[in-house]
């Protein structure tokens, strides 16, 4: 088994499988090799499983292309990309429409710049539903790129979404700007943070719960 070593002053093992399926030993610094060559060996079947796992996501990932007629996801629901005369990029509710004869990673590109101009109208006017629900005001809202947030809140109280997460179901959405909402008053996670959470969208965690499986998804998919 193939693995590399990353000693520091931590105190235990851990075993960490990285994206690109390769296995790092966190270790403590003085600890000998035939114990780090024993706990791989302890945890074999759960090494083995878990490369597959990120394997079969890099597989996935490149073979990820956009075409027309293809599917994609606005607010949970599946639209159709369409080839429309002119020079326009959109979406009408009925589908993602934009030139035609455009080769897959101009169609992706297509894709994605919907999403932002749509992420900046959606999550802002949720922003200010929900505002007025908690008394919770940020200082602005702002749209990003984020491949491991779906949203964050600064010191000063700007919340930030990743346009990814117009792919997210409305209900997965709500939770997003709620949860990033709180943070306004709680800079953390808190009891008095889910409970800000929880006052507004009392099932926030089987909402939290399909943002996993969003996620999960997403893995598995070439949006860079």
């Amino acid at each position: 088994m193939e693995y590399t070593i990353v000693r520091s002053k931590r105190k235990t093992i851990a075993i960490h499988i990285k994206p690109d399926a390769t296995i790092e030993v966190r270790a403590p610094l003085k600890t000998p090799k035939s114990e780090i060559e024993r706990l791989l060996a302890e945890k074999e079947k759960w090494i083995t499983q878990h490369t597959a796992v990120r394997r079969e996501r890099l597989e996935s990932r490149a073979a990820f292309a956009l075409n027309y007629g293809d599917f994609v996801p606005m607010q949970g629901r599946e639209y159709p990309i369409v080839a429309k005369p002119g020079n326009r990029v959109g979406f009408d509710d009925e589908s993602f429409y934009m030139p035609p004869n455009l080769p897959p990673e101009s169609i992706k590109s297509a894709v994605i710049q919907i999403y932002k101009l749509a992420a900046k109208r959606i999550l802002t006017a949720k922003v200010i539903e929900h505002a007025k629900r908690t008394g919770l005001t940020p200082t602005a809202v702002k749209v990003n790129s984020a491949k491991t947030k779906w949203g964050s809140c600064s010191g000063k109280n700007c919340i930030n979404f990743s346009w990814r997460l117009m792919q997210a179901i409305d209900g997965v959405i709500d939770y997003v700007v709620v949860h990033e909402l709180a943070h306004t008053k709680e800079h953390n996670h808190s009891a008095a943070f889910w409970e800000i959470v929880e006052s507004v969208l009392p099932d926030y965690k089987e909402r939290r719960a399909e943002l996993r499986e969003v996620e999960k998804r997403l893995a598995g998919e070439d949006w860079d």
